[in-house]
């Protein structure tokens, strides 16, 4: 029992906090759901105040003309791999306001905070910190 006990510990020692749930972004009044698609963190967009106005609003900014018809929320707007503990990185961040993707990481800083970098090439960056929606600790 206490190998197990201790085998558990361990274990979640080693795991990075997973950044799951809604989180509010600090432009246009953005939402986006942090989700795990597999061992990477994916992010969908949820709600903004142009959605609320426009909520069949279209991804018409794309640089891809065959994408321009596909609707925004819900829209996945990027896709990170694990790079160390409480830290994905090595994808893309979509930003449909302008139709181009990013370099991006993505920094937990605490249960209900993370830190979104995206780059469009080092030096040039820019980094926001998105609050989790609904208050502290709710998934």
């Amino acid at each position: 029992m206490l190998t197990f006990v201790m085998a558990a510990a361990a274990s979640a020692a080693l795991s990075p906090m997973f950044p799951t749930g809604v989180f509010n972004t600090p432009v246009d009044k953005g939402q986006i759901r942090l989700e795990r698609c597999g061992e990477d963190v994916c992010g969908r967009a949820l709600t903004s105040d142009r959605l609320n106005a426009y909520p069949d609003q279209r991804d018409v900014r794309n640089i891809d003309p065959a994408a321009r018809a596909r609707p925004i929320k819900g829209l996945l707007l990027m896709r990170l791999h694990p790079i160390g503990p409480g830290r994905w990185g090595g994808g893309k961040i979509y930003n449909p306001d302008d139709g181009r993707s990013y370099s991006a990481t993505l920094t937990v800083v605490n249960a209900d905070k993370v830190k979104m970098k995206g780059c469009l090439f080092e030096p040039l960056c820019k980094t926001q910190t998105w609050t989790r929606a609904g208050g502290v600790g709710t998934p």
